[in-house]
């Protein structure tokens, strides 16, 4: 890509030749975005000026603000960029460039920019590509709902949102797209974001040993690169780009029930029974496509659930909320008011031929409305007021790949050499044909965003008609920008260890690429669990921060009742346990929600130049205190964890105080059928509370500290009702020991009320005090301190002498 002529501006440069321009701003510290248009004079009109450009992934405000001041200088065929903490140098001769952060250490060289475009009848093909060299050592984090191990160096992704079922451990693509990775070398990160929904491929080093190619299948390469330099720091970025995350209801990260099969209210009502009868900790129950009249979206059939509001009152006495499934299919029936006020809006998407493409999903005939425009978004929206006042809770979108099982036949159009094409063009998977029409685009450029754009809808019109409450959105397919309007689950994984073992990198994967509200189906959604995969799965789920239990119809049951005893028991505990760490994961949400990091972070949080912490690809840490090992193998009672740098106190299911480890090495954790292994981190507090059948509130009645005593201990508690947008608090503890003594301070901003009166703070690896200062009461029990306080508590001290 060959750059002749440069143009500099406050807040752009622009570089051009005679085919090819590149476009340089910077929209905050620390990032640059960089446009590369290979074929600008073939493909745009304006060339050398890039036309305006929608992104769907880019939160508004990075656009309307423009860009950040830089400095530039041409020497010869090189130009040198500057702006707040990072800088890029140009190759004019091939359009080359290497980024470097603002203390100038280099931390990627693109080595290759080309794109080519085929004339083709009705739409042209193009190709775009960019390469970057592949250093030694260097690992690659992120890239969304991928399979494989953490560090996906070595392997080649299609991002194509794909209704994958049953989905497999080598299964690509899957159902969510995000084309952004965390690089990582030398204990320093990067970023990397391809603002681009085309359809792409990246070749992570696995072609060539030595080089990262990424294609797409659109005219340019919108790319935003970002500093470090760790890779908390690159996710503030990507956050600051995209968006950072919505915070949800705290009913929804209590436990969810689904199951496709629950065929009448009186299903509904029997599955809320089973689970108060047995003692069982729920919030929500997910109605699956069974609750619809003949699969028409946004109805009810009124012979298996007659009165809905009933019902939605009925559960939420028992303190449960009604989510219900909704898919983009519209059924094409005459007289039904949905598909005629699409038809008659021209909301629907086209063949290319200009007629209204008719498919099939389990409405059929189907139709699809255009979710990829933004007055289709609010109409769409809009439809969710009766079912919000009906009073469900909460919207899941499935089969928003858009999953399409067939397309009627058309007869192609007349090309220019006499003959017809084949009439519905490429189709890649159960979806729509590249070249159906959104509008002005076309599916092979929007597919990847029509899941996001549906999200959206739901999102907003949640808060458009539920103004009071925050809304609470589930989605199978996404795109970057997702986490501001969804959570993402992972599909229709199959009910076996190898699965189990798959979900934890792939959650850990969508949380390095800005998404911390996931989860995966538990124990599986299709196949035959029993009761070890069910538990050893709910000790996993314990940490997901979307806690599901679902099922396939034409499988059997997964209630976990349906297993029999001592599953139940152990069930039951760890959904008590979920309960108990309510406080922790709220806290943590928000923390998501204020900064874009995820809950479940990979070790190389810890210690980013360890490679073994990077490989350790089963394990994850939950913020930043807590290491958890769940159990991914059948048959296992002892399990392998890796350890990083510190000191690590065995806190196995989340209670009583084990022995400490120095990190840095790989340790046995037992763990019996009933154990899952955890450890906290040395300076780490962590706040649970007494478990509920039911979330109420975020204003805790019942707090206890846990505190591992080092030399420097930090905490945070986030407390608010729970839902709306009143008042909050946020808690923060700092202190630490001081030769023989242990000093905690207590802060707290804001100005919600506490609801307790008293705290308890359990203090682990000091000695038995001689005195203690601050606090009402103290004992010692098994070792560990416990201190009992005043709620506003500001200080307290134990002193060993």
């Amino acid at each position: 890509m060959h750059l002749s002529d440069v143009s500099i501006g406050a807040t752009h440069v622009l570089l051009w030749g005679a085919r090819a321009a590149v476009e340089i701003r910077c929209p905050g510290p620390g990032v640059l975005r960089v446009r590369h248009a290979p074929s600008s004079a073939v493909t745009g009109f304006t060339h050398p000026e890039l036309p305006q450009k929608r992104s769907f992934a880019v939160v508004a405000a990075v656009v309307a603000e423009g860009a950040l001041p830089l400095s530039a200088r041409r020497e010869g065929d090189t130009l040198h960029v500057s702006a707040e903490g990072a800088s890029l140098e140009v190759s004019l001769a091939s359009g080359t460039w290497t980024f470097s952060d603002g203390q100038g250490r280099t931390l990627a060289r693109c080595d290759g920019v080309s794109g080519e475009v085929k004339p083709a009848f009705p739409v042209d093909e193009l190709r775009s590509r960019l390469s970057l060299e592949a250093p030694p050592g260097e690992a690659y984090l992120g890239f969304g709902e991928k399979v494989g191990p953490l560090d996906k160096r070595g392997l080649r992704f299609t991002f194509w949102n794909t209704d994958a079922f049953p989905p497999h451990v080598e299964s690509d693509p899957l159902y969510a797209s995000i084309p952004f990775f965390v690089a990582l070398r030398g204990g320093v990160a990067w970023g990397f974001f391809l603002d681009e929904p085309w359809r792409s491929e990246v070749d992570i080093a696995l072609s060539d040993p030595g080089r990262v190619t990424w294609e797409s299948r659109g005219p340019e390469l919108d790319v935003y690169l970002m500093a470090g330099p760790h890779p908390a720091d690159v996710l503030r970025r990507y956050a600051g780009v995209t968006g950072r995350p919505a915070m949800p209801p705290l009913w929804s990260l209590g436990a969810h029930q689904s199951r496709w099969g629950y065929e009448t209210a009186d299903d509904v009502r029997d599955v809320v029974r089973g689970y108060r009868s047995r003692g069982l900790p729920l919030d929500a129950v997910h109605l699956d496509i069974d609750y619809m009249d003949a699969y028409r979206v946004w109805t009810w059939d009124r012979s298996r659930f007659p009165d809905p509001a009933g019902l939605a009152r009925e559960l939420a006495a028992e303190g449960v909320k009604l989510v219900t499934i909704v898919d983009p299919g519209i059924k094409a029936d005459e007289g039904y008011p949905v598909y005629e006020e699409a038809r008659a809006r021209d909301y629907l998407v086209r063949l290319s031929r200009g007629g209204v493409l008719v498919g099939e999903v389990w409405p059929d005939p189907a139709v699809f409305p255009d979710l990829t425009r933004e007055e289709v978004q609010r109409w769409w929206g809009d439809l969710q007021r009766p079912f919000i006042d009906a009073g469900v809770a909460g919207i899941w979108n499935d089969m928003n790949e858009p999953a399409c099982f067939s397309v009627q036949p058309d007869r192609g159009l007349p090309g220019p050499n006499g003959g017809r094409t084949s009439g519905l063009g490429t189709i890649e998977g159960s979806t729509l044909p590249y070249d159906a029409r959104h509008g002005a685009r076309r599916h092979l450029e929007v597919h990847n965003v029509y899941g996001l754009g549906m999200s959206r809808a739901a999102h907003e019109g949640l808060a458009r008609h539920a103004p009071a409450r925050r809304p609470f959105v589930l989605t199978r397919a996404a795109f970057a920008g997702i986490q501001r309007y969804a959570a993402v689950w992972t599909g229709d994984f199959a009910s076996n260890f190898t699965h189990l073992e798959a979900s934890i990198p792939m959650l850990l994967g969508l949380g390095l690429s800005g998404v911390p509200f996931v989860g995966a189906d538990i124990p599986g959604f299709v196949g035959r669990a029993n009761g070890e995969l069910l538990v050893r799965w709910m000790q996993a789920g314990l940490f997901y921060p979307l806690m599901r239990n679902h099922a396939a119809r034409g499988r059997p049951a997964q209630e976990p009742w349906r297993f029999g005893e001592p599953y139940l028991d152990l069930a039951r505990a760890l959904l008590e346990r979920r309960y108990r760490l309510l406080p922790a994961l709220y806290t943590l949400m928000h923390e998501a929600a204020e900064t874009g990091l995820p809950v479940l972070r990979p070790l190389s949080f810890a210690a980013p130049d360890d490679p073994e912490a990077l490989h350790a690809y089963d394990q994850l840490l939950f913020g930043d205190d807590l290491l958890v090992a769940p159990v991914v193998r059948p048959g296992q009672s002892k399990r392998l964890a890796y350890l990083p740098a510190g000191a690590w106190m065995d806190f196995a299911n989340l209670e009583g105080a084990g022995k400490v480890e120095e990190g840095g090495r790989h340790v046995i954790a037992d763990a019996p059928l009933g154990v899952v292994p955890v450890w906290l981190r040395a300076g780490g507090a962590v706040a649970l509370t007494a478990p509920r059948m039911h979330t109420t509130t975020a204003r805790w009645e019942e707090i206890t500290w846990h505190v591992h005593a080092a030399e420097a201990v930090r905490g945070r508690l986030y407390e608010d009702e729970g839902d709306g947008h009143g008042a909050s608090r946020l808690t923060q503890l700092s202190g630490g020991l001081d030769g023989g003594t242990f000093t905690l301070e207590r802060s707290a901003k804001g100005e919600l009320p506490l609801a307790r009166e008293v705290e308890t703070i359990r203090v682990h690896g000091v000695p038995a005090p001689r005195s203690v200062a601050g606090a009402r009461s103290h004992r010692v029990l098994d070792g560990v301190v416990e201190v009992e306080v005043e709620a506003d508590w500001q200080r307290i001290e134990l002193r060993a002498t």
